[in-house]
């Protein structure tokens, strides 16, 4: 077997390759795009009424994004552009990236629910997606991050910077390719963040010294970067020890070495100061003007003068490479939002500090907790952050409207499922073939190809049951569900029942189910959304009972009322009942699979995590101008249940019926969604 550093060179080809297919695609007619899930204005921002007023709500997009999905594919949208503007090739002055770096990480997330914790692994995607890149240990890392950052350096501007974010696993291979990737004239620093203190591991059996440092490699896209020296300041020995001279006034100072490094030969200008013929770091003219204002000292005859530097006027001492001064998330620090891998936000206000202006646009495409979010929103600076984790994305969103961000989006990556089986399949993919696969892992036995052209429709064995697979590009919402039941009566004399078998759905699937009465003969089921990856990953060796098709959530309004006062008027509404996705579908042990059953059975609302109102719906974009989620105690003191009753007041009065839209995200990341028109 070929060695890592053999591998090196067809790893970096291959990455490549792949990175030039994403930018064909992003230049071509065929683009990945972008879904607007919610347009969050955090409810603690007193304009967001302005959005409701005049009647014209096409007011800018933010540009701020969070970003559910590959990143991959996340950037092949950026690089391409969409309806929320061009694309953003160059654009980008600072990239943060902190990929996972530990093949043996536990990245289960433990949800504290009020019957006790239920430990969940992480979603099927993720695990696939983790699989993926541990597969053949290095190599298959690498393999992995080598497109990714081919894609980064095609986002940052010419003045841009990237910090790469590691640990000692894997850091100097990824030294290696990011050289070939940015140039290794591009290369910066190596900084090393000591992020925690000895650790004595020895009584667990350890035989080497206290890993306590992570690495960050930096590296520009030209010579021409942002840059704004930092300081910290001065240690008490280093000012005891330098700054041991005093004015009459008390006044501390130390003396400064004048020579010109390197000498004459460093074209440093040779002159005499004070009988002391030497080279100078200062021009003749500037000497003059230091010794005329009283800051050239000669401590006696003959000695070389030295510049007087008072305590004072010190900016302290520029930041290096080595970074103690920060210290990693402590159990008890205020920042601490219940993420593993959370980086600590001086971390990263240094870092855009440095390498940002106040108008730069900050990316982050392994965004954890949001901390880049967090920190580039705090310091004035436009930021889109993007992860593969549900439970990531939902703590960023919550943490941003935590700390009243500014307006911001929150979207989805458009046909994942087309994209990721394009990949699979290559040129040969055909939406007929995945709908085909689909049914027989389902258990349906396909019907003649006279009567289903389509490939996506077929019978159970032993019954009248006609089983029909949607597209993985639409919304199965209404319309496809009337056109199930026309099938279903009428194609080859009748059907008993049909099942829709759906990956994406229309936000008000549950209440068009449930308005069509027709729940015995009629029945909805969610594919799996990692069955692509799945499918990638084993091929046509992949058995039905691995599958578990499952049943969708349901959201239940209960009352909703309107009230007018004057040229105002106000809103209050409430939630019912929330049922859970099946939860054979989650990736949970049978011993917390019972806890979960538990809540089910006894306290439902409790699985809420996150829900928000848009209370002028127009059915395209969801403006979420209402907020509350588990933690946030402004609105009650319960952290591990949100309120089940919203009430808005100050809206802009409207003529005729309001229509109102709430959306629901469970502890599980599943969404849900219902729409009332109020009179």
């Amino acid at each position: 077997m070929k060695s890592l550093l053999e591998q090196l060179p067809a790893i970096l080809a291959d990455g490549r390759r792949e990175a030039e297919r994403v930018m064909e695609r992003a230049e071509g007619n065929y683009r990945i795009g972008l879904q607007t899930r919610e347009l969050v204005i955090p409810s603690k921002d007193s304009n967001w009424r302005d959005l409701f007023r005049g009647g014209d709500r096409a007011d800018a997009v933010p540009t701020n994004r969070l970003i559910y999905g590959d990143n991959l594919l996340a950037m092949a949208a950026l690089l391409a552009g969409g309806e929320q503007g061009g694309s953003l090739r160059g654009m980008a002055d600072l990239i943060y990236i902190d990929p996972p770096f530990d093949s043996k990480a536990d990245y289960r997330t433990k949800l504290q629910l009020p019957f006790g914790e239920i430990e969940q692994k992480p979603t099927t995607i993720e695990q696939y997606a983790y699989a993926d890149t541990w597969s053949d240990g290095t190599a298959s890392y690498l393999s992995n991050i080598v497109p990714r950052l081919a894609l980064m350096r095609e986002l940052l501007s010419d003045r841009g910077s990237i910090y790469i974010h590691l640990d000692w696993h894997v850091a100097d291979y990824v030294r290696v390719v990011a050289d070939a990737i940015f140039g290794s004239d591009n290369f910066v620093n190596e900084i090393c963040w000591k992020r925690s203190d000895a650790k004595g591991d020895s009584a667990q059996g350890s035989k080497h010294f206290g890993r306590v440092h992570d690495v960050i490699l930096f590296y520009s896209k030209t010579s021409d970067r942002i840059w704004n020296p930092l300081y910290v300041p001065l240690s008490d020995s280093y000012v005891e020890g330098f700054y041991k001279y005093r004015d009459p006034d008390g006044r501390q100072y130390k003396l400064e070495n004048m020579l010109g490094p390197g000498g004459a030969a460093k074209g440093n200008p040779v002159y005499e100061v004070m009988g002391v013929t030497r080279p100078w770091r200062y021009s003749k003219e500037r000497m003059s003007k230091l010794i005329e204002d009283g800051l050239v000292i000669q401590t006696r005859p003959g000695t070389v003068p030295m510049q007087k530097k008072y305590l004072d006027q010190s900016k302290g001492v520029q930041v290096g490479t080595w970074w103690d001064d920060i210290s990693m998330i402590r159990g008890w620090s205020s920042e601490k939002v219940g993420y593993g891998t959370q980086k600590p936000e001086k971390l990263l206000e240094r870092i855009i500090s440095a390498s940002t202006n106040p108008d730069s646009l900050v990316l982050d495409l392994f965004a954890g907790s949001g901390t880049t979010a967090s920190v580039a929103e705090k310091l004035g600076r436009r930021w889109i952050v993007s992860d593969l984790g549900k439970p990531a994305c939902m703590i960023a969103r919550k943490r941003m409207i935590d700390q009243d961000a500014k307006p911001f989006l929150y979207q989805h990556i458009g046909d994942y499922q087309v994209e990721q089986m394009r990949s699979t399949l290559g040129t040969r993919f055909r939406i007929g073939d995945l709908a085909e696969i689909v049914l027989g892992l389902f258990g349906a036995l396909p019907l003649p190809v006279e009567e289903n052209p389509n490939k996506n429709m077929g019978r159970l064995h032993g019954g009248k049951t006609l089983v029909l697979a949607d597209s993985p590009n639409k919304m199965t919402g209404l319309t496809t569900l009337r056109r199930a039941i026309e099938i279903r009566d009428n194609l080859m004399g009748g059907w008993d029942k049909v099942i829709v078998l759906g990956w994406n759905f229309s936000p008000t699937i549950g209440h068009d189910i449930q308005a069509l009465g027709q729940s015995d003969r009629l029945e909805v089921l969610v594919i799996p959304p990692d069955l692509l990856d799945r499918l990638k990953k084993k091929g046509q060796k992949l058995k039905a009972d691995e599958v578990r098709f499952s049943s969708l959530q349901y959201l239940k309004m209960g009352q909703v009322s309107r009230s007018a006062d004057g040229t105002e008027e106000s809103l209050s509404l409430e939630i019912a009942n929330y049922v859970l996705l099946s939860p054979e579908a989650l990736s949970l042990d049978d011993a917390n699979r019972e806890k979960l059953q538990t809540v089910i059975g006894t306290d439902p609302m409790a699985l809420i995590e996150y829900w928000s109102v848009d209370p002028d719906y127009d059915g395209e974009v969801f403006r979420s101008v209402w907020q509350d989620y588990r933690g946030n105690t402004e609105n009650d003191d319960d952290p591990y249940r949100v309120m089940t009753t919203a009430r808005l007041s100050g809206l802009p009065k409207k003529e005729g019926p309001r229509r109102v839209c709430v959306r629901v995200v469970d502890v599980f990341g599943f969404e849900a969604e219902a729409v009332v028109e109020v009179a």
